[in-house]
This record gives structure tokens, sequence and C-alpha cells, in this order.
């Protein structure tokens, strides 16, 4: 582990997010530097912590209560246990959102207000708190009081329909893209919030939307309906808007083949030992080529088909054609680039029999203010004590009364 010389050392954010979205948003501000708290309900905690296997292993080679999930999103956190059900509780969230500089949540839509955990029960009391949330369909509209899961959402934010093979059947993202996605919207959104207050602003609220974000960022999928109102389909690999630009057979296995302009075109033809396909009228520009993919991507196939997947890498590569492998999971972090990059990290683990995680490293690379990875994902409760102590002054007799009546 190491010190913190994050730029938002000094940040102090109140973590009442779970599954994704959210712990995805505070994971990418704890790397900066920020004091991320974790609340968590006590004797259950965050869902994903039992989203496996697979688990940590203890010392005998058994299953422990910590997912593999529960790890990708948890890091740089300290998790305290507080039951927000009892008025105890309620007011042990007031007085820390007090020592706070941000709140996210993403408790269904009014769920926090029976509680007056929600935003308008705080900000007269902590007008300076930036208080993000994060729901499934926002606050409004007539689909706000509504549940949201990643899966549903990239169903219902179209990106399904133009996943997968053309004639298959609707495809997902293989990761929870829509809420990655929407946590990087929500980290980006306080941010913002957070110089606003700088520059002589005060607190504010942040609605997001996870079916908004995924409308989002569709981005030229989108934007192409938009400008012709003409649907897109499944393309399968291949690029609605640029040709070839899609995965290639070869005579071993498959590569990827994004070509970019005419001119890298040119290029690979004249490698491909086919010179002649950039002066045919149908393949010359670019929009040539989109207009007519269905002659061409079959042509470039046949030529790619001949030759082995080493042959095409190692060839295209020096002359900076843009072209790469289809890696398996193991093999990315296999991948030399990778190690050099420090995308495998490791921290230590109070119950990993091994000592430590492998955890995926922060992939924000800053000159003077580095990354910091100062806590591993925490167990239920871990910083229960500590917190209190260090924010509220609340002494360990106090907090062993509160432990025996389950507040936290």
């Amino acid at each position: 582990m190491t010190t913190n010389t994050g730029p938002l050392q000094g940040l102090r954010i109140l973590d009442m997010s779970r599954i994704l979205a959210g712990p995805t948003c505070t994971q990418m501000l704890g790397d900066l530097g920020a004091d991320v708290i974790k609340i968590e309900r006590p004797g259950v905690g965050d869902d994903t912590r039992k989203w496996g296997p697979p688990y940590i292993k203890d010392a005998e080679g058994n299953d422990t209560t910590e997912s593999a999930y529960y790890l990708c999103a948890n890091r740089n956190k300290r998790s305290l246990t507080v039951d927000i059900t009892k008025p105890e509780g309620q007011e042990l969230i007031r007085k820390l959102a007090g020592k706070c500089d941000v709140l996210i949540e993403n408790y269904k839509v009014g769920s926090l207000k029976k509680y007056g955990l929600d935003y308008a029960g705080m900000k007269t009391d902590f007008p300076d708190l930036v208080y993000c949330s994060i729901s499934g369909f926002g606050q409004n509209g007539s689909k706000s009081h509504l549940p949201g899961y990643d899966f549903m959402i990239q169903a219902m934010g179209g990106i399904m329909s133009v996943t997968g093979e053309v004639d298959g059947s609707p495809m997902k993202v293989g990761v929870g893209i829509a809420d990655v996605m929407c946590g990087m919207y929500a980290a980006v959104s306080i941010l913002a919030a957070i110089r606003h207050r700088e520059r002589g602003g005060i607190g504010q609220y942040i609605d997001l939307a996870l079916l908004d974000s995924q409308a989002a960022w569709l981005i030229n999928s989108g934007s192409n309906y938009l400008t012709s109102r003409q649907d897109q389909h499944r393309l399968g690999n291949a690029h609605p808007n640029i040709v070839p630009y899609q995965v290639f057979q070869t005579r071993d296995s498959y590569f990827v083949l994004a070509i970019g302009n005419d001119a890298q075109f040119r290029k690979f033809c004249e490698f491909a030992e086919a010179p002649e396909l950039p002066d045919d009228p149908r393949f010359k520009t670019n929009t040539d080529r989109v207009r007519n993919r269905d002659v061409l991507v079959p042509m470039v196939n046949d030529l790619t088909m001949r030759l082995s997947t080493q042959h095409w890498l190692e060839g295209l590569e020096k002359l900076q054609i843009p072209c790469g492998p289809v890696n398996t999971i193991k093999e990315v972090f296999d991948d030399p680039q990778i190690q050099h990059r420090e995308m495998e990290i490791s921290m230590p683990h109070p119950l990993s029999g091994k000592g430590a995680v492998s955890l995926i490293g922060s992939p924000v690379k800053m000159s003077k203010t580095p990354v910091s990875y100062r806590h591993a994902p925490p167990t239920l409760g871990q910083h229960t004590d500590e917190v209190l102590q260090e924010l509220l002054g609340i002494n360990e007799a106090e907090r062993s009364e509160l432990a025996e009546r389950g507040i936290i």
C-alpha cells in the first residue's frame, strides 16, 4: 500500500451506494485520494459480497465471505456498518454527512425520504454537501419508481439491439457496462460540483439515471439515428461507419483489423498482395467501402484466411496499421504491455490465505499526483470503530452500546 498523494486528498465521501455504479464512482475517487466511507447494513453489507463464486480463499483453501465481484469496485474505502432504519442510525448518518463533502446513494427513488436522509431532508442543515443520487430511471418521470439493473438497462437503452451477430438474438455486453459508465458520469459530475463549490458556490443535487447514461453512450450509433432517423441493426463485429473495421478469420484463428482511413486501406491491400482494391471505384474511399461492405468484407476475409494470425499481426504492426489479437481475459493479464502498465496489482487482505488479493489497477497515470492504493476492499464493518472514533469522537463504551442495540 502507498501513501496518499492523490489530488483529492482531503475530500471525504459518504458512500451509501452498493452493487456497481456507485461503487465504481467512489473507487475512482478513492484511488485519486478521497477518503471514502462505505456505509453498509450490519450483518449483510453490499449485495455483491455474495455474488460468487469465485471468492477469496482462506489458508485452508475454503471460500470466505468476500467475492471477486465485490473486490472489483471497493478498493480505497473504509467500511462502516449502520442500520439506517433506526433513528439512532439516521442520526449517525446525519452527523457523518456534516463531516463529509459528498454523499452518494443509489437507493430506490423515495426510499431515503422516510428516514429524513434524502436531499430535501438534508440540504438545509448541510448546504455545502454535494449529494449524488444514482437510480435506474432518474428522480422524475413515469418510470422513476421502477428499480433498475444493468442488464435491463442495456436492453431498454438500445445497446443490445446493436450488439451480437447479424441474425442472432439480442446480446448484452459481457460486463456490467451500463453501471460502469453511469459511475464514470457520476465521478465527473461530483468533481464538477466540487469545483463549483470551491469557486464560491454551495453544494447541489446530482440526479443520475442508468437509462440516461446508457442513451448517452450510444454515441455514434445514437447520433446516426438522430441524423438519418434510420434504426441501426446488429452488425456483428463490424462498424456502422468504417469499413473494414471488424474481426477477420485467419488460417489458424482470428484477429481484429481496424482500418481508419484510405491511406491505411491502401497499405493493407499492398501488404495483402491485392494492390488493385484501393483503385476499385467501389472501395476507393471509406464512404464507398461502407456502401459496398457486403462485397468488400468477404474479399478481405478471403485474403486473411490464407495466412496465420501471427503473419498478419507482425506484418501490419510494422506498417502501423491498427490491428490486434482477440485475447482471452487470461491473455490480457499475461500481456507484457498490461504488466508494464501495472494493470494488475496486489494488496494485503486479512481473509486471504495468500495474505493478499490481486486486483485490477487504475488506468489513470498522473505525473504529479499519481493514484494510491491505501485500503484493500474492506471486510464488512472493518472500520466502524475507527471512523466513529475519528470523525465523531464516539468512545469505545458508546460504540459497544450501539453495537448491542444493533445500530452499528
